[in-house]
């Protein structure tokens, strides 16, 4: 057991699960490992400092390196990804210059180091927002979803359903992307580059946790795809980060064939925690005609696509 977590000479009880001071703990830790996955990915050339070409212990640069670019100490930066200490923004902002991080990194780095305001770990159960379910329920040649916290599936249409599954057969409590992605075998049949398209949600996901880091409900699903699957484990690990903004995927589907959509995201202006996920494609093209067979095919097949309960 971490020496942080056992009881002390006085005799004051140890901190429990899920106590400030054991979230506190958690997050420099996260913070660590997040300044170590970066710090291996980068190359003494990449940063601007000679590299001899001869056999490095540590892949990427060495601790040692990263303190002398930032201008702190080798100890004050060794404590950091230690989490034995919480840096300040001022370092935060030097150090994600310094690891080249880009701007979704960048955002991430403040998350785990408490730099964000605190969020309680008690929620009401998020509802999509009127204004989406009544555009949902008026586009008939687009699928589209909402998306909450975590990731979960707000609300969909029901070509959305016919796309990827019938969301309402999934119980409200398992419906979510990225539990859907790993767990749902016809998922693996469905993307073309499946690897790619989980790897990315674990990304998104660890966007999702620094947002709310003391969310037991993500902390849960985190836990159960890391006991499940091997790869989530290993790609969460990568401490990878990513917005959900927009892109492409392609699919195989086995009504509508193969399809090339291009996905982008709408952020509603009065829940900013719940996005309206559109696939698209361009018209004239294959896979333009195949979302209109498939819309066509969901019409006459309404059991193929459960109602959410509202």
């Amino acid at each position: 057991m971490p020496s942080e977590l056992r009881p002390s000479n006085s005799g004051r009880p140890s901190d429990t699960e899920g106590s400030p001071r054991t979230s506190r703990v958690n997050r420099l830790n996260e913070l660590g490992e997040f300044l170590k996955a970066r710090r291996a990915e980068l190359s003494p050339r990449t940063v601007g400092l000679p590299d001899s070409g001869g056999p490095r212990r540590v892949a990427g640069l060495r601790r040692e390196e990263v303190a002398q670019l930032a201008s702190i100490s080798t100890d004050y930066y060794t404590r950091l990804e230690q989490g034995r200490i919480q840096a300040s923004a001022p370092v935060l902002g030097t150090l994600a210059r310094v690891l080249h991080l880009d701007d979704d990194q960048r955002d991430y780095l403040f998350g785990p180091a408490g730099k964000s305001p605190g969020r309680s770990r008690h929620r009401t159960r998020q509802k999509v927002q009127p204004q989406l379910q009544r555009l949902l329920d008026d586009l008939n040649a687009t699928p589209a979803i909402v998306m909450g916290r975590r990731m979960d599936v707000l609300a969909w249409n029901s070509l959305a359903a016919a796309l990827v599954t019938d969301f309402g057969r999934i119980p409200e409590k398992q419906r979510n992307y990225v539990r859907i992605i790993f767990t749902d075998p016809a998922m693996r049949a469905l993307y073309a580059d499946w690897e790619t398209v989980a790897r990315t949600s674990v990304a998104q996901l660890r966007m999702e946790a620094a947002k709310y880091p003391d969310d037991p409900r993500l902390t849960a699903l985190v836990g159960e795809l890391s006991v499940q699957d091997p790869h989530f484990r290993q790609w969460r690990a990568a401490h990878h980060v990513v917005m959900l903004r927009v892109g492409t995927k392609v699919l195989h589907h086995p009504v509508a064939g193969d399809l090339t959509l291009d996905w982008d995201t709408l952020t509603a202006s009065t829940d900013p925690d719940q996005q309206l996920v559109l696939w698209t494609a361009e018209v004239g093209t294959p896979s333009h005609d195949g979302l209109r067979i498939l819309a066509s095919w969901a019409a006459d097949h309404p059991e193929a696509a459960s109602e959410p309960a509202r």
